[in-house]
């Protein structure tokens, strides 16, 4: 098989390390709850940003699986109904504050000093994340490593846990030895154990598994993944 670049090594366990973005290595729950915040604000309602926060999570799993649309419309269009369903009506134009704000979503404290050390490690280092191009490309100016790997729901024309992602990622890789680390067990975790993809749970809440898929390896923070890979 290709290897696809450099060439194993016995000293690492892996060759290739991919990451969810938003979530793990991105602390999106932090820049939504912001955003809406902020928005609303500037309205003049008085919005719970943790209400919006669980209403939009309750929304999301339902828009990815419909037919493709890119990931600034979903955004988009979930700032509407959230708003809506919160008693704050908004147009589709006011909607856009949502997908605007990603690009100033921050990493978690712990992301870029792990990147780094993986990075510095002999590892190569990858992005499977459900989003646009462009929006990736905006985040990526917050993260300090180089990522030689990036898939996109945009690339897939799907979005995880759908198999598009992961079966995109195998072709680029290769036969190279490869670990997907994310937050999501939803998107991620389940999806990886069906394609046989070795996994690290990311569980940054401490959350109990919610079907029958188990990691190969489980983590509260990126650290604690650096710790054990560098």
């Amino acid at each position: 098989m290709s290897t696809h670049g450099a060439q194993s090594s016995p000293t690492r366990p892996f060759d290739v390390i991919t990451f969810d973005c938003y979530g793990t290595l991105i602390d999106w729950e932090a820049g939504i709850t912001e955003a809406f915040r902020d928005a609303a604000a500037a309205d003049g309602v008085n919005l719970d940003p943790a209400a919006a926060l669980r209403a939009l999570f309750e929304k999301e799993p339902e828009a990815q699986a419909a037919e493709y649309r890119s990931y600034r419309e979903l955004l988009t269009d979930t700032a509407v109904r959230v708003g809506e369903r919160l008693g704050w009506t908004i147009s589709r134009e006011r909607a856009a504050f949502l997908p605007e704000s990603l690009l100033l979503w921050k990493p978690f404290p712990d992301t870029n000093e792990a990147l780094t050390r993986l990075s510095q490690a002999g590892y190569a280092l990858g992005i499977l994340s459900n989003v646009d191009d462009d929006l990736l490309a905006g985040t990526r100016r917050h993260l300090a490593a180089t990522f030689s790997l990036l898939v996109t729901a945009q690339q897939v024309r799907s979005y995880k846990p759908a198999p598009g992602h992961f079966t995109t990622a195998r072709e680029r890789i290769g036969g190279r030895r490869w670990l997907h680390a994310a937050q999501s067990y939803f998107h991620d975790v389940t999806p990886s154990v069906a394609h046989r993809i070795p996994v690290a749970w990311i569980n940054r809440k401490g959350e109990r598994p919610t079907g029958a898929a188990r990691p190969d390896r489980e983590f509260r923070t990126l650290t604690e993944l650096a710790d054990w890979l560098a």
